[in-house]
């Protein structure tokens, strides 16, 4: 008996794949290695790890040997036997570490994942779909999680077989914690202040609002237009968006926008306050620095001056009194 889509949905309710740095490394590697970066071929590897239920633990992967057509996606080519046996030898090496799915570089779903999903449920029932976007275009996390469900149509039709998309983290052990500080450290660029740091990274989380708003909206646009068909969930999610907005005509809800916005404003005017004192105090403080040093110089010089005219008069004096010797010593 087919499950019916809200029985699917209540299953992977609240499950979230968590994928390990080092599954990431991976995946890049594997590209790096056997994809030119002009071609727009994919590869297709194994996930290990642990499978709990609500959240899958995606630990590590290997390589598979992969061709596909690029002209005719439905053509394609897995090594099943080489699965078979990398997967005996990692048994070996970590007895915890199961298989719990497969992934592909992507960057996008493509016709022939359903086959390859079918042909994973022979070493595991319920795989788990990770696309690791290698060269990501778009700002956020570079990993998308799927589940392969039965959908059942509204009109009665057949049913057929589609992704459901899941949540999906990047979490890490402290071990690979301390791995890709030491790879971040070497990649970091050490000039940029914390300040511009920030600055870059809420820029780059409002890109990504933007993209994912776009995203959004050309949705509706297809659905409105036929072009797609509507997803309720979709819908509910949206609609639960929406409802969660601030109501801007509300006079409550724009005061508390309005004071909370005057108490940034009056810290950001106390601040330029405060760095116009500073820099005029420090600029008093060195006036009188700089007024200290000249008197003082002025003192050493008048000081100088006296001496040396001291030892002028004193010269003086000593060279008229020899003088005055030598014309005594004359004989008469």
């Amino acid at each position: 008996m087919v499950a019916t889509t809200t029985e699917q949905l209540l299953a992977f309710q609240g499950s979230t794949v968590v994928v390990h740095p080092l599954v990431l490394l991976s995946v890049a590697d594997h590209h790096a290695r056997s994809v030119a970066r002009s071609s727009s071929k994919r590869v297709v590897g194994v996930l290990l790890g642990q499978d709990n239920g609500k959240v899958i633990n995606v630990a590590n992967s290997f390589a598979v040997p992969f061709e596909e057509d690029e002209k005719d996606s439905k053509t394609w080519f897995l090594d099943h036997n080489y699965i078979e046996s990398m997967w005996e030898m990692f048994k070996k090496v970590n007895a915890r570490e199961r298989m719990i799915g497969w992934y592909h570089s992507g960057p996008k779903l493509r016709a022939s994942d359903l086959e390859i999903n079918e042909l994973f449920k022979r070493f595991i029932p319920r795989p788990v779909m990770v696309i690791v976007d290698v060269r990501p275009q778009t700002v956020g996390i570079p990993t998308d999680a799927y589940f392969a469900v039965e959908e059942i149509k509204d009109d009665g039709t057949e049913t057929q077989k589609t992704f459901l998309n899941v949540p999906s983290a990047i979490e890490a052990e402290e071990a690979e914690e301390i791995g890709v500080e030491h790879l971040l450290r070497d990649i970091k660029d050490s000039t940029t202040t914390t300040l511009a740091t920030r600055v870059s990274e809420q820029l780059a989380s409002l890109r990504g609002l933007q993209s994912r708003l776009s995203e959004v909206q050309k949705y509706l646009v297809d659905v409105a237009a036929g072009t797609l068909p509507i997803n309720h969930q979709i819908v509910y999610h949206l609609q639960d968006v929406f409802n969660l907005l601030p109501d801007l005509d509300d006079p409550v809800v724009t005061q508390s926008f309005t004071s909370n916005t005057n108490d940034q404003l009056l810290i950001v005017y106390l601040s330029s306050l405060l760095r116009a004192v500073i820099a005029l105090h420090a600029l008093v403080d060195n006036k009188a620095v700089n007024g200290r040093a000249e008197l003082e110089e002025g003192k050493g010089e008048d000081k100088l001056k006296k001496s040396t005219k001291a030892d002028g008069l004193k010269s003086g004096k000593e060279d008229s009194s020899k003088d005055s010797s030598k014309e005594t010593e004359k004989p008469t």
